[in-house]
Order: C-alpha cells, then sequence, then structure tokens
C-alpha cells in the first residue's frame, strides 16, 4: 500500500499496536491535542491521504476521526476538511488493560454503499409469518374484550404468560408458572430492569463474557454499572476468573455464546451455579439463539438448576422479528418485586395487541411451526457460509456451535487489523461486524458475520466478496475450520 510512514505527527505504523491500528490513531491525535501540538484550527490530513502514507485502509482512519469527533476533539467542516476544535485537560490517558469499547451504537441500520448487510442477530424478516399473524390478529380482534385495550397488569397479559410460561417448560426446562413471567419489550429492556435494580440495591459491577454482546455491555453501562470482562474460551465463561471479580451479578448467553457461538460446558455450568451460591449472586441467562441449534437439541436453560439465583430472559426477535419488541423476564423471587416496579415505571407495560397475537400465535401452534420452517432455511444458509469460507477465506478458522443466525471467523495471532478487514469488506459493498467491536480484552482478529437474512446464493456471492476484499491483507497461516 503506502510507506507506512507520515509526516503528520511523525507516526509510523510499525508503532502501532498488534491488532489496534484504528485505537492506536486515536490516542495519538487525542495525545497531540493535549499536549499543544495540535492546535485548535489544525487540520487533519485528508483521511485518503493519511491511509495512504500509513499504508492502511482510509476505513481505519475515517473511523479514528469519527471517535475523535464524538469526543468533541474535532469536526468535519465542508471546504475546510477535518479540524481540531477541542482540548483536553491534563496528560493523555494511560492505557487500561480493558479500554471501553468502540465503534458505532448497535444495532445499526444499514448503512448507505452496502449491498449484503451481514450484521449478526439479524433473522430472515422476509419470512416473517404475516398471514398466521393476521389470522391471529383478527382472531384477537373478535374476541378481545374492553378491558383488556385499557391499562393492565404491568407484568403483561395474563393469557400471554400463560402461554410463555408453558412453552418456557416444555422447549428449556424452567421451573416457572405464569406469575412470575414479565412481559418486556425485549431482551434489551430485561438487562435494563436489572441494572436499575442492581444499581437500587447499591451494586456497583456487573461481569460478563468477553468477547460479548456489545449492545448489552452499552446497555448495562448505561445504566451505571461498571461491566468487568471475563474471558471465554472453548468451553465458555472462565468461571474461576469471575469469581476473582469483585462484581456479584454475571451476565451470561450460555446457550450459544455471543459472539463465538461455543456452548457452556457442563462442568462450567456446575462451576457457575456453585459460585452463585456461594456468593449469593445471580446469573442473567440471556437464552440467546436457544431456537436455533442445528445439530440437535439445545442444553436446558440455566434457570432450571437454580431459579432463586438466576434471572432468564428471552425474545421472538430472532424467531419472528426484532421490530415486534416482545420478549420475558423470568426473575427469582427476591427480585420480582422490585423488577415489576421498574416495568411500571418504565412503561406501565407493553402494547397488549401484540401480546394477545403471540399468544394465539402460542396457543395454536402456529409459531412453533414457523420456528421449524425458518430453522430448516438457516441450517442451509449457515451450510452455505461455512462452504464458502473454505472456498474464499481458507485462512479464516469457523468457531463455535453448529446454531444461531450468526458464525464468528478468526485468522490467526498477528494478523491484521479486524477493523480494517471490515472496512475493505465494506467498501466492496458487504457489512461485517469486527471482532473487536465485541472485545475489550486482548485476542485474535476475527469477523462476525450474520447470515440469516440473506439465500445461500446471495450468502455465496458476498463471501466471494469478503475473500476477494480482504485477501489483500496479510492474513497468516492457513488454518483448517472444524465441521458446521
Amino acid at each position: 500500500m503506502g510507506r507506512e510512514g507520515t509526516d503528520f505527527l511523525q507516526l509510523h505504523r510499525r508503532a502501532a499496536p498488534r491488532g489496534g491500528l484504528t485505537a492506536w490513531l486515536v490516542a495519538e491525535v487525542r495525545g497531540a491535542v493535549a499536549e499543544g501540538r495540535l492546535a485548535a484550527g489544525a487540520v487533519l490530513p485528508p483521511t485518503r491521504t493519511l491511509a495512504q502514507d500509513l499504508g492502511v485502509s482510509r476505513g481505519v482512519v475515517v473511523e479514528a476521526y469519527r471517535r475523535l469527533a464524538d469526543e468533541g476533539l474535532v469536526v468535519s467542516r465542508v471546504g475546510a476538511g477535518t479540524v481540531v476544535v477541542g482540548s483536553v485537560t491534563g496528560p493523555p490517558p494511560a492505557p487500561v488493560v480493558a479500554p471501553a469499547a468502540t465503534g458505532p451504537l448497535l444495532p445499526a441500520r444499514t448503512p448507505a454503499g452496502v449491498d449484503v448487510d451481514l450484521s449478526p442477530g439479524v433473522p430472515d424478516l422476509a419470512a416473517f409469518p404475516r398471514a398466521a399473524w393476521l389470522r391471529a390478529e383478527r382472531a384477537v380482534l373478535a374476541t378481545a374484550g374492553a378491558a383488556d385495550l385499557g391499562y393492565g397488569d404491568p407484568r403483561g397479559s395474563a393469557r400471554l404468560r400463560t402461554e410463555l410460561a408453558a412453552r418456557l417448560a416444555r422447549t428449556r426446562g424452567l421451573r416457572v408458572d405464569a406469575g412470575q413471567v414479565v412481559v418486556v419489550s425485549g431482551v434489551a429492556q430485561s438487562l435494563a430492569l436489572v441494572a436499575q435494580v442492581l444499581r437500587a440495591r447499591g451494586a456497583a459491577t456487573v461481569a460478563m463474557e468477553d468477547p460479548g454482546s456489545r449492545g448489552a455491555r452499552d446497555q448495562l453501562a448505561h445504566w451505571g454499572l461498571e461491566v468487568l470482562p471475563v474471558p471465554v474460551d472453548d468451553d465458555g465463561l472462565r468461571v474461576a476468573e469471575l469469581a476473582a471479580t469483585p462484581a456479584r451479578a454475571a451476565v451470561l448467553t450460555p446457550a450459544h455464546q455471543f459472539p463465538t457461538g461455543v456452548v457452556l460446558a457442563p462442568h462450567r455450568r456446575r462451576e457457575l451455579l456453585a459460585w452463585a451460591r456461594a456468593a449469593d449472586g445471580l446469573v442473567v441467562e440471556d437464552d440467546y439463539d436457544a431456537e436455533h441449534r442445528y445439530d440437535r437439541a439445545p442444553v436446558p436453560a440455566l434457570q432450571a438448576s437454580a431459579p432463586e439465583h438466576v434471572v432468564h430472559t428471552g425474545s421472538t426477535s430472532k424467531t419472528l422479528a426484532p421490530g415486534m419488541r416482545l420478549g420475558w423476564l423470568v426473575p427469582p423471587p427476591a427480585l420480582h418485586a422490585d423488577l415489576v416496579a421498574a416495568k411500571h415505571a418504565s412503561d406501565l407495560g407493553s402494547p397488549v395487541l401484540p401480546q394477545l397475537v403471540l399468544a394465539e400465535l402460542l396457543a395454536g401452534g402456529a409459531h412453533d411451526r414457523h420456528l421449524r420452517l425458518v430453522r430448516t432455511r438457516q441450517r442451509a444458509r449457515r451450510d452455505a457460509v461455512v462452504a464458502a469460507l473454505a472456498r474464499h477465506l481458507p485462512s479464516a478458522r469457523v468457531e463455535g456451535a453448529a446454531a444461531g443466525l450468526h458464525l464468528l471467523v478468526t485468522f490467526p495471532d498477528g494478523g491484521p487489523d479486524d477493523v480494517e478487514l471490515a472496512a475493505r469488506a465494506r467498501e466492496a459493498g458487504v457489512l461485517v461486524h469486527p471482532l473487536s467491536w465485541h472485545r475489550r480484552l486482548p485476542g485474535p482478529p476475527g469477523l462476525v458475520l450474520g447470515y440469516a437474512a440473506h439465500t445461500p446464493d446471495r450468502l455465496t456471492e458476498a463471501v466471494a466478496r469478503l475473500g476477494r476484499a480482504v485477501g489483500g491483507a496479510r492474513l497468516g497461516r492457513v488454518l483448517a475450520a472444524p465441521g458446521g
């Protein structure tokens, strides 16, 4: 690419830490502003020029400038370029072991210029069961009484809670009755309510898998909890390292860990529940992707083994559509009243008509029929991505179980910055998530690919583009991908 060095601040790419080009560039510019080497009014080099000088993708520089703008240090002006406008008080911040997450707010809409969006977590929205939903809605409107449309129980519709309790007991092994279930507007609201209750009870920290969902981490931090990263390996969360933190609550995705795709191993389940009992701790079980296991039945939910220490939550965002904003929360008895009060203070209760329609779909079996249909489709789509990766990106290692709506590919240690890889892919019209968006601790570079929203042919084409886009990067030695 370029000469890998620039006169601007005497920057040189070789000075950047492995796998952190964007964060390094942000820190260098921030430090120059703090030290007065870049005064207010100074113009930064054009993104294309600086990228060429450093020998990096232009997307790395664009992302660095965006982060600096978010900090209020620079602003882009038409005809003037990117200009320093702010200052930093005191010396530049010292590096920390687990830096705060960077990147856009997630989930995000598909940006302009992208024609294949492989963002994780998006189901096949074209398969939404419109006819079944319409039939169920007509039935609900024909039978709902006037009282059903008024202010109701903040826990949600009694009919839906009854159907959810039965289904969770049947399919996930929960020990639950309708009175324990709280209807929420997705897992995001569950995390918000739990965070508020924990803060009100004096908690300051919560542990979370790392890598783990950026969106969940941002949600918890928004409500004032310090999120402590705990490493994940092939067996899931490392419970011994969780026990070494001051946190007495932990958020996990044990059925299909996001984004690595691993399933919490039996011995780790036992260790986790033993930790919760010994520490009087709380496990927040996000039942992510439990319905989408393709090679075997999903593992039972943790809640059944320790209902007094586990908050179980899930949603219809992956089985129906995220726009429905329908989910459930099953808390331990000791937290139930406080969480219901927090839900009431938040919105007085979720919209009732969608609740009643979902109850109708569950009662009549239409929801399960839809799930069986899309599960077959998703397996074929995952297989198409795995085959295309083996052909077009053989250096990529496919991680995790055959489940869910996404997969993670990693590259050997010492490979290129994954933000740069994602920027290259975006220039080719393919949107993927760099693994570093979902990670705070060091680790190999990787890309998170969602496959549910596209046909196998479209996915094969997208992976071919991805292979051509990132093929110019130095990906290191070839690794064999495990079977899908």
